[in-house]
């Protein structure tokens, strides 16, 4: 086989030394790393446990303080190098040179500082281009560890040496990552593979740094004042993630989770896991030809749109945090590829997280509050996801919110920018009791990390813009109580109907890819003759009124017109009312917009009448309507003919 050696001599205990006596297993169990072996994958799965290393650790003082000054002690020195040749004049000349120190730094510090290293290396508008060069080397540029290692994994995970497995394996790894590295393989069967093998001693060292960033975490909270945030639940959020991430069946899980929720979409496509020959360790999966996003000429010799795919993965995005909850947490570069057939290839599923449901309305929500600059509604979003206290006050927040937005937002949706959105809101955390609930931290870090690779692509990129036609769609469509009050809020306010927010949806949504206007036109009927819809009717009754009466009071004034103009009487054509006009040329583009949107069909259109002039409810509706109709005709008839006749028989007496 091809650069397969034989089975080595060492033994598995000799190469990783010190394993942790406390990671719990599936079933409760508390075992060693090293007593975690092949064929048990029911009884495996790490599980991260904060106290039980805790216990583990309050034993072993030395060790502790002895990694603490391994992560303090060259974070001083680099910020004291910084500091000098700042004061020196240096800095230009040595920003190579420290970009370099930085990386090589982040890298002996460890897999926990080699992911900050990467969600930094996709922000350009926060890192100088030297940093951001030499930082993308952490995707899948680090130092391997020896083949003899990975290979004795293989065995000890599958049952099988490496060659009685795969046709082919590249001699040395083709990436290192921060927790394992990859091999390029063929199997016995033909088919093109890559194989993951987890680093040797990985679990111990994750778990020690965890452990001092949890205790850290737990000092500041109680020290510094300004944090309000419950960073140590934080820090478990993430140290879960990570512990999940270590499990490699449970990625190849995770991976084929995803390819259900979202591999039908028709430019996402996501690679199949053999399981057959994989174990913990051990993850062999579908080999995929593609570029990184990153790399924009490589990408555009062969054809492909990178904006485009941008807007492929932001759509995608927006599914995994709104509308199925489960999503990929580490979008960096070296997991996003895209494919020669102009496809977006995922990668990497080990650190994958969760959104409940009501977590998800109510980012939807709280997104059509800042865009439509609802304080009042945005506030009470931050109180029902669990930034604020249910007993706060929130007069004084409303005005902070107004002040910070409207300076982010720009003048317009095209100019939303998450990075402005987080900076302001980081802000007014200082000043008002916010806490940051553990699940947002790594949203925020997806959506940052996202549009951090979205603008290396192009720069007016602008994430919230891209998201605002998806949330539109959902606002329209999706049934769920919780939207249907946000829209009913949106379109409605103190009973009057708010044309322009109606024409922005209709506009924002007929954008999205997965928009139906006959589709959205059956869920809009089917909720507005539902109990929940009551609210929408009473108010369609006062606009169909006030439309009836625009339209009658156009149609007398053409015929009273065009009469006269017949007869010789010289007029000029009578304008409508300011408020009648606008009621008219709202629906003439309301109209345009519906005859724009996919899914069109007039026949359609007019075929619902019938069924809905069948509905108890809107025979309701119909009386409503003519009784109001009724009293408007006769209130104008009494003011225009029988008040003006008055009126002019009192100026002739005078």
């Amino acid at each position: 086989m091809n650069g397969t050696p034989t089975r080595p001599a060492i033994s598995t205990e000799a190469q990783i030394p010190d394993a942790l006596p406390f990671i719990r297993t599936e079933n409760g169990m508390i075992t060693s790393e090293l007593a975690l072996i092949p064929n048990q994958a029911d009884m495996t799965t790490l599980r991260y446990d904060p106290d039980l290393i805790a216990a583990y650790y309050r034993t072993r003082t030395l060790k502790v303080w002895q990694r603490t000054a391994g992560i303090f002690l060259p974070f001083l020195f680099f910020a004291t190098r910084l500091w000098w040749d700042r004061i020196t004049g240096q800095s230009v000349a040595h920003q190579e040179q420290q970009a370099v120190h930085l990386r090589e730094m982040l890298t002996k510090l460890g897999p926990a500082f080699i992911k900050i290293g990467q969600a930094l290396s996709t922000r350009p508008d926060l890192v100088p281009p030297i940093y951001l060069e030499e930082l993308t080397k952490l995707q899948d540029q680090l130092p391997p560890f020896p083949n003899e290692v990975a290979f004795q994994f293989i065995q000890e995970e599958l049952g099988k040496t490496p060659d009685q497995i795969y046709a082919e394996l590249s001699p040395m790894p083709i990436a290192a990552a921060s927790l394992g590295q990859v091999y390029k393989g063929k199997l016995k069967t033909g088919e093109t593979v890559a194989v993951k093998v987890q680093r040797p001693g990985l679990a111990q060292s994750i778990a020690l740094d965890m452990f001092i960033l949890r205790r850290l975490s737990a000092w500041a909270m109680k020290n510094i004042k300004r944090i309000r945030s419950n960073l140590v639940a934080i820090a478990d959020e993430l140290a879960t993630r990570i512990f999940e991430e270590m499990d490699y069946t449970q990625e190849g899980h995770n991976a084929e989770r995803f390819e259900e929720l979202y591999g039908h979409l028709p430019e996402i496509y996501v690679p199949k896991i053999y399981w057959e020959y994989t174990g913990r360790r051990v993850l062999t999966m579908e080999w995929i030809t593609g570029t990184k996003l990153t790399q924009l000429e490589a990408i555009r010799e062969q054809g492909i749109d990178a904006t485009h795919l941008i807007d492929v993965g932001v759509q995608c995005s927006l599914r995994q945090l709104l509308e199925h909850g489960f999503f990929h947490a580490d979008p960096h570069p070296g997991n996003l590829l895209a494919m020669p057939d102009g496809r977006l290839a995922y990668l990497d599923f080990g650190m994958m997280s969760q959104v409940e449901p009501y977590q998800r309305y109510g980012l939807i929500e709280a997104i059509v509050h800042l865009v439509n600059r609802d304080f009042e509604g945005l506030a009470n979003d931050y109180v029902n996801l669990g930034f604020l206290s249910p007993t706060m006050d929130l007069t004084p927040i409303i005005p902070a919110f107004a002040e910070v937005f409207n300076e982010a937002l720009g003048a317009s949706v095209a100019e939303i920018n998450i990075k402005s959105i987080t900076d302001k809101l980081s802000a007014l955390m200082y000043e008002y009791p916010f806490q940051v609930p553990a699940f947002f931290a790594l949203i925020i870090r997806s959506l940052v990390t996202l549009e951090g690779i979205a603008i290396n692509v192009d720069p007016d990129f602008k994430v919230l813009s891209k998201a605002y036609p998806y949330v539109s769609k959902r606002l329209l469509t999706d049934p769920a109580p919780e939207l249907r009050a946000s829209l009913r809020d949106l379109l409605f306010k103190d009973g009057s109907f708010r044309w322009n927010r109606l024409e922005n949806l209709l506009k924002n949504a007929k954008d999205n890819s997965d928009y139906n206007l006959d589709q959205a036109l059956d869920q809009a009927t089917e909720f507005l003759f539902s109990d929940r819809g009551e609210f929408i009717r009473v108010n369609l009754v006062n606009e169909i009124v006030k439309s009836l009466d625009s339209l009658s009071q156009a149609a007398w004034q053409n015929l009273t017109y065009g009469f006269r103009e017949r007869v010789g009487l010289a007029v000029e054509r009578p304008a409508l009312a300011p408020e009648n006009q606008a009621t008219l040329d709202h629906l003439k583009k309301v109209w345009e917009i519906l005859r724009q949107s996919r899914g069109f069909d007039q026949t359609k259109m007019l075929a619902l009448i019938p069924r809905l002039l069948t509905k108890p409810e809107t025979q309701k509706m119909g009386q409503q309507i003519v009784g109001d109709f009724t009293q408007r005709m006769a209130a104008r008839l009494i003011r225009e003919v029988l008040l003006k006749d008055e009126r002019a028989a009192v100026r002739a007496m005078n």
